[in-house]
């Protein structure tokens, strides 16, 4: 979601690739190191357990923020997932029902350029808190089977990004925990009635994981006839064989460059996904 910052996972045995990094619903990045093994700490100081700004409330995709719980969403019977007869995307992909896409990529981010902080930096139980609260959303709850995005692909994301720093700012403008670019807040704020701030990490993280549940209907109604499911069980040793790779992909490296009209679904970060999925599993901050 991000250009410009180096690695926070890094690997255990020091194996790295270099893969494009992309902001949030961009569509390339300028290259860095990927830990493609276990990965261990980053470098990364726990701030103390102090208090900050408390952020406003908001409410799920669709709705406009209020002053009700943040967790809290609207009742709505879901449509029932369609039945398929195979786990793999089609070869010819449907048309996307998304018509409303994010902006294109800012430019890259000048070679050498570091990132820069602002603000104060969320402790580690506030941050733990906003991503789960943003993986506690029903994303889509009327107009598709409501789509959940894993609390453990919510972690590793933001860890991948950001190393769990809220106040970081990128060389390209990618912001805070889920690194996301401006443009593609300014346009999920417009797309889905909401007024998330970039800048207050609670906002960061719903944003961070409304565009994951963006990437998961448009991924999945193009290849995978609407079956909305991230199971790691429907993944084989092919990248392209099951959504959750998929939007991982997308993430990093943008909505374009991994479901095209016409074109077979394509994973044009390895490194990224690779990480990203052993994170998942093996993170220290799945035990925040």
């Amino acid at each position: 979601m991000r250009r410009g910052i180096g690695r926070w996972a890094t690997a255990a045995t020091a194996l790295l690739l270099a893969v494009g990094i992309s902001g949030c619903g961009g569509e390339q990045r300028p290259p860095r190191g990927v830990a493609v093994d276990l990965p261990g700490e980053v470098p990364v100081e726990a701030p103390a357990d102090e208090p900050s700004e408390a952020p406003p409330a908001v409410e799920a995709m669709g709705v406009a923020p209020s002053k009700a719980s943040p967790s809290a969403t609207p009742t709505a019977k879901a449509k029932p997932k369609p039945t398929r007869t195979t786990t793999g995307p089609l070869a010819k992909p449907k048309p996307p029902t998304e018509t409303k896409v994010p902006p294109p990529p800012p430019k890259p981010a000048p070679s050498g350029c570091k990132p820069s902080y602002r603000g104060t930096q969320a402790t580690r139980s506030q941050v733990k808190a906003a991503l789960s609260d943003a993986a506690a959303k029903t994303y889509w709850p009327t107009s598709a089977p409501a789509i959940k995005i894993p609390l453990n692909l919510v972690k590793a994301t933001a860890w991948q990004e950001s190393g769990w720093q809220s106040n970081i700012v990128a060389c390209d403008g990618g912001i805070g925990l889920m690194q996301v670019m401006p443009a593609t807040a300014d346009w999920m704020n417009q797309r889905f009635g909401q007024s998330y701030d970039i800048n207050n990490y609670r906002d960061n993280a719903y944003l961070g994981a409304n565009y994951l549940a963006w990437l998961t209907k448009y991924i999945g109604d193009m290849y995978f006839e609407s079956d909305y499911r991230l199971d790691t069980s429907l993944c084989t040793s092919e990248l392209n064989s099951c959504l959750l790779n998929a939007i991982i992909s997308a993430y990093n490296y943008g909505h374009n460059a991994v479901a095209r009209e016409g074109q077979p679904l394509t994973i044009p970060n390895p490194g990224y996904v690779y990480n990203v999925r052993e994170l998942m599993n093996t993170c220290e901050c799945l035990s925040f």
